[in-house]
């Protein structure tokens, strides 16, 4: 029984993890329909948080995770305060090369990557602008989730896209790089350039590189990304094969234990005379 619940572990505990996100996403949507008012003050909050924002973010040699360099001149909101929604979602990432719809929170802690993907504080809002940079980070290989797992297979000319307070911001991948543990990466904001970058670990299971996707604002938003904008996450069907499968494997095991059980009795009762 305890081999079969290891077994079939990931694939139950992803669905569950796609099906929250998916839910996450939906009501983000849901919240900000219900604040229309209060949408544009944030947005309008954001782009003046970004203006004031000294943007930066440092890779250091053996870090998994980077670290936001940049700091708010003046006095201003504070971080946690910028495009704050009741369920914490601050954004939305689809790339639908690899099929990725998450959500994105304030801060890059553990527990905020175990839910979805980390904004990297000290980097731009993502809301897009001229001479900013927005860095958000993901884990890949969970067990419980794949994340940015496939953010490999991403490549220069592949576009990605954020929905953040009913604006559509598409990207289109201008570099992408490997860094090797032993070297430092800063990563700041470009005159006149609208920049996304996206980081997570790799090799895959290893974790001692990080690979580094950096995308350019594509302006005007193609009316595909427009259209698809606030669409519902797509969640695949629950694995029922795979507690179809769990059953059989019970039931056989089962069967096996009692069709060997009487042998051994017999076999005890011979050797007891």
């Amino acid at each position: 029984m305890l081999g079969v619940t290891i077994m079939l572990y990931p694939t139950t505990a992803a669905w569950f993890s796609q099906y929250n996100q998916a839910s996450l996403v939906g009501m983000y949507g849901d919240q900000l329909a219900e604040t229309a008012p209060d949408v544009a003050t944030q947005l309008s909050e954001a782009y003046s948080y970004n203006e004031a924002l000294s943007s930066g973010a440092l890779l250091a040699a053996g870090a998994n995770v980077a670290v936001g360099s940049g700091h708010v001149s003046g006095e201003g909101a504070s971080y946690t305060d910028q495009l704050s929604t009741p369920s914490g979602v601050m954004s939305r990432l689809r790339i639908e090369k690899i099929g990725v719809d998450l959500p994105i929170y304030h801060g890059t802690a553990e527990d905020t990557l175990l839910r979805g993907l980390g904004h990297l504080e000290g980097t731009s809002l993502p809301v897009g602008g001229e001479s900013t940079r927005s860095v958000i980070t993901g884990h890949r290989g969970l067990a419980s989730s794949r994340m940015f797992t496939d953010l490999d297979k991403i490549v220069v000319g592949d576009t990605f896209t954020l929905e953040t307070f009913g604006e559509v911001l598409s990207y289109q991948v201008t570099d992408v790089v490997v860094v090797e543990p032993d070297q430092t990466e800063t990563l700041h904001q470009e005159a006149g350039k609208d920049l996304v970058t996206l980081i997570t670990c790799t090799p895959l299971g290893v974790n001692s590189h990080r690979i580094l996707v950096t995308g350019e604002r594509i302006t005007p938003t193609p009316p595909r990304d427009l259209h698809a904008a606030g669409s519902s996450s797509g969640v695949p069907g629950f694995p029922f094969w795979a507690l179809a499968f769990g059953g059989a494997l019970i039931v056989a095991g089962g069967y096996v234990y009692w069709t060997v059980k009487p042998v051994r009795r017999t076999a005890e009762n011979r050797s007891e005379a």
